[in-house]
C-alpha cells in the first residue's frame, strides 16, 4: 500500500519551475530518501507534501488524501521535521515539547521523546541555550510525538555529531520496526545508505534516477584501483583504464568479477603484488555524482 503517491508533480515559484514533473510512492514500512544538490527540488517536493503550499500542476496524495484540502485528518498521522523549527526560545526544552504534544493532538509521552533523543538532562534548558546539535535532537523529538504512520524528514542529521547522528540512525529504524514510513531528505550519502530501502536522486526539479540501493548502482561500473605495476598492463585491462592518477591506476569496468579474476591471473603470472589494490562496484555516490555533477 503507497502512503505517499505523487504524480507529475510541478511546482513553480513566479517563472521559475522548482520541480518539473515527478512521480514517485512510498510504501508502508518503507524509508524513501530523496536525494540532490541544493536547488534540485527537495524542499519544495517535501513543502507541497506537507501541505504548505498547492502543487502548480499535478497531485499529491497522504494515505489516499489531499494535505492541502485535508491538512487536518493527514497532520494527525504525520510528524513533520522541516529544516528550521523556528522555537520560542524562552521556553524550555519540556515546555516546548508539552506545548507541541498538544498541538499534534497525537497520543504520546513527552518525557519518553526526550529521553529517545537523549534531552532528559537538558529539558530544564531554554532552547535559546541549547547547542546546534540539541535543537536539532529537540525536532526529531517533536516530530517523532505519538509515533505518527508517516515521517517527514528533511535534513534530520545536519550539525549532529556521529555519536548523535548513530543515535538518531536506531530511533529511525525503530521507529520503522514499530511500523512507521520515512520519507527523508539528506546531504550524507552514507545516511541514505544506512537506512533507505530505495531512493532517488533529483536534477534541476526532475528524479535522474531512482530504484533501490542495488538497482541505482547496478547502473554504474565497478572500480578496481591498484598502484602501477612495473611490468605494463596487458592491452584488454589497459582499455579499461579510464585514470591513470600519480603512480595509480585505475579500472573501470561492468563485469568487476572477471576482469579482477583476469587482473590477478596477470599479476600471478608476473610474479607481481599489486600495492594499494581495491576492488568496488558501483556505489551511490558515484551515482549521486553522475547526476549533480
Amino acid at each position: 500500500m503507497a502512503v505517499i503517491e505523487v504524480t507529475d508533480l510541478r511546482c513553480t515559484y513566479g517563472d521559475h519551475v522548482a520541480v518539473d514533473g515527478i512521480d514517485f510512492t512510498v510504501r508502508r514500512g518503507e524509508i524513501f530518501a530523496l536525494l540532490g544538490a541544493n536547488g534540485a527540488g527537495k524542499t519544495t517536493t517535501l513543502e507541497t507534501l506537507e501541505g504548505h503550499q498547492a502543487p502548480a500542476g499535478g497531485s499529491v496524495r497522504l494515505f489516499g488524501q489531499d494535505p492541502l484540502q485535508e491538512r487536518r485528518a493527514v497532520r494527525r498521522r504525520t510528524g513533520v521535521m522541516l529544516q528550521d523549527g523556528g522555537f520560542a526560545g524562552e521556553l524550555t526544552v519540556r515546555e516546548t515539547a508539552d506545548l507541541w504534544a498538544k498541538l499534534s493532538r497525537r497520543d504520546g509521552d513527552v518525557k519518553t521523546d526526550l529521553d529517545r533523543l537523549d534531552l532528559t538532562g537538558r529539558a530544564d534548558v531554554p532552547v535559546q541555550q541549547l547547542s546546534g546539535g540539541e535543537t536539532r535532537r529537540l525536532e526529531v523529538a517533536l516530530a517523532i510525538h505519538g509515533q505518527p504512520e508517516l515521517l517527514i524528514f528533511d535534513e534530520p542529521t545536519t550539525g549532529l555529531d556521529p555519536e548523535s547522528r548513530r543515535r538518531t540512525w536506531q530511533v529511525i529504524g525503530e521507529l520503522v520496526d514499530a511500523g512507521s514510513t520515512i520519507l527523508l531528505t539528506t546531504h550524507y550519502l552514507e545516511e541514505a545508505e544506512a537506512l533507505a530501502n530505495r531512493v532517488a536522486i533529483m536534477r534541476d526539479g526532475r528524479i535522474a534516477t531512482a530504484g533501490t540501493l542495488g538497482e541505482v548502482s547496478a547502473q554504474l561500473p565497478g572500480r578496481i584501483t591498484f598502484r602501477v605495476p612495473a611490468v605494463p598492463l596487458p592491452p584488454e585491462l589497459e582499455a579499461l583504464t579510464t585514470d591513470s592518477r600519480v603512480g595509480e591506476h585505475v579500472l573501470e569496468t561492468y563485469a568487476l568479477q572477471a576482469d579482477l579474476t583476469r587482473l590477478l591471473a596477470w599479476a600471478n603470472s608476473h610474479g607481481l603484488t599489486l600495492d594499494r589494490l581495491h576492488a568496488r562496484g558501483g556505489s551511490l555516490e558515484d551515482a549521486f555524482m553522475g547526476v549533480v555533477a
